[in-house]
Formats: C-alpha cells, structure tokens, sequence
C-alpha cells in the first residue's frame, strides 16, 4: 500500500494567439481544449486546467475548483418556489 504523498505536475504552453488564460485566471475555462474524453467526462485544456462535464475543475497547482451551476450564482434571479 502506497501510503506517501503524490504530487502531479502538469506544465502548460501556450502558443495560442493571443494567449489563453491562464489556470489562475477567472477565465481560465476559455482555454482552449487539447484533450477530451466526454466518455469519462473530463476535458484537458491549454492551460493545464482539468475540467470536468459537472463544471468542477482540478487545476495544475492541484487546488480543486468545486461544480459551479448558473443556479448558485444568483438564485434570486429565478425566483424562490416552495416545493
């Protein structure tokens, strides 16, 4: 049993005109994608930004962006229905 700590470093080169976003950007999903695999629902884009079909992401750095929904940004713009 592997019981260390693994660390993934995945270095990204840009040579888009102009340049994508980098993974520390807010707009970093608009890299362009250089790998997919919709069977297994992740995306692999030019700034080494992971992301994934639930809008989550894992970036190169390692941190994890949380599935972020039109509907938790401004729930108040859809009103509020009792169910």
């Amino acid at each position: 049993m592997h019981t260390g700590e693994v660390n993934l470093v995945i270095e990204a080169r840009c040579g888009h005109v102009p340049r994508c976003p980098a993974a520390d950007n807010p707009a970093r999903e608009a890299a362009r994608t250089v790998a997919t695999h919709p069977e297994q629902g992740w995306s692999l884009l030019c700034n080494g930004d992971l992301l994934f079909d639930d809008t989550g992401e894992l970036l190169p750095n390692g941190g994890v962006i949380a599935p972020h929904r039109p509907t938790d940004m401004h729930p108040e713009v859809f009103g509020s229905r009792a169910l």
